[in-house]
């Protein structure tokens, strides 16, 4: 595994007074690389959350801000990681391989293990177990055969994670406690909810996306069953928002990113830039408006 991004200081957090916030890290694969920068305007902002949530890659960075690493930390380690093609198919095989030979051999339905691959890729100071988080972490599951979420939150972390971004086709399914667990994002792609009561201001991030491409032809068999899920996500996402919307709302321009776009990790960090000063004005106005109701 690689060395994790050398440690910096984080900014001095808020005084006791200000409002709390909790986070809720959405799903969406590789779009989720966007949660980058509202970790980083969480930190330049002094905020540490009280809780945070996570589905799929939402997940995994939340794990990663519960363990203590900075935005500009999580941005290092991944752009150093995705720079280095043969390090990733050789994390992959577990051999040393080229990518050509990857492709030759061809990549089948559900073929990979992602508890494996959690293990092979996730920063060494991501802890083992939830209670060595510096923040308190809720991980979404979908239980197959139970047909709902699971939230997991205690015991064991890195099966927890690697089954709440299990990834219906690309990733087999994740057994734990018994059951049979995949992608937390097709069951609840945000989930604020379970933070809500958890502090004065819930964040959520949304980087679901939308299908993208040319209306006039018909979507590649892939394209056409990730684009699906993007669709059902949407809709299940669409109502919880209807019946009770978060108090700061992100949708990150992700749309042009494909889930298994973990090499265009550059290009995704910097198209979704602007969601940086998005977060700060906006998480900004709700800590005014919260400060002023006590007096309203």
């Amino acid at each position: 595994m690689s060395k994790p991004a050398s440690r910096k200081k984080a900014p001095e957090t808020r005084t006791s007074g200000d409002p709390t916030v909790a986070v809720a890290f959405g799903g969406g694969g590789a779009r989720g690389l966007s949660h980058i920068h509202i970790i980083r305007a969480l930190d330049d902002m002094g905020i540490r959350p009280v809780a945070i949530s996570g589905a799929s890659i939402g997940s995994i960075m939340g794990a990663a801000m519960a363990s203590g690493m900075t935005g500009e930390e999580i941005k290092e380690y991944t752009l150093g990681l995705a720079g280095n093609r043969t390090d990733i198919v050789a994390r992959l095989f577990r051999r040393p391989a080229s990518v050509a030979a990857a492709v030759d051999r061809g990549f089948r339905i559900g073929q990979f293990d992602v508890q494996r691959i959690v293990q092979n890729f996730m920063p060494d100071v991501i802890p083992h177990e939830f209670s060595a988080l510096d923040v308190p972490l809720h991980v979404i599951a979908t239980d197959f055969y139970g047909h709902h979420e699971t939230v997991f939150s205690e015991g064991e972390l890195w099966s927890a994670l690697a089954a709440s971004a299990a990834i219906p086709a690309l990733f087999r399914p994740v057994r734990r406690d018994g059951r049979i667990f995949i992608d937390g994002g097709i069951f609840n792609p945000v989930p604020y909810d379970h933070i809500f009561g958890r502090a004065d201001i819930v964040l959520a991030i949304d980087v679901v996306g939308t299908p993208r491409g040319d209306p006039r032809r018909v979507p590649k068999p892939i394209d056409s069953l990730y684009g699906t899920s993007q669709l059902m996500m949407r809709s299940i996402l669409k109502l919880k928002l209807k019946m009770q919307p978060p108090d700061v709302f992100i949708q990150p321009p992700v749309s042009n990113f494909r889930v298994m776009d973990f090499l265009k990790a550059q290009q995704i960090i910097k198209a979704t830039e602007p969601v940086y000063d998005e977060v700060r004005r906006k998480l900004d106005r709700a800590m005014e408006k919260r400060i002023r109701e006590p007096a309203g």
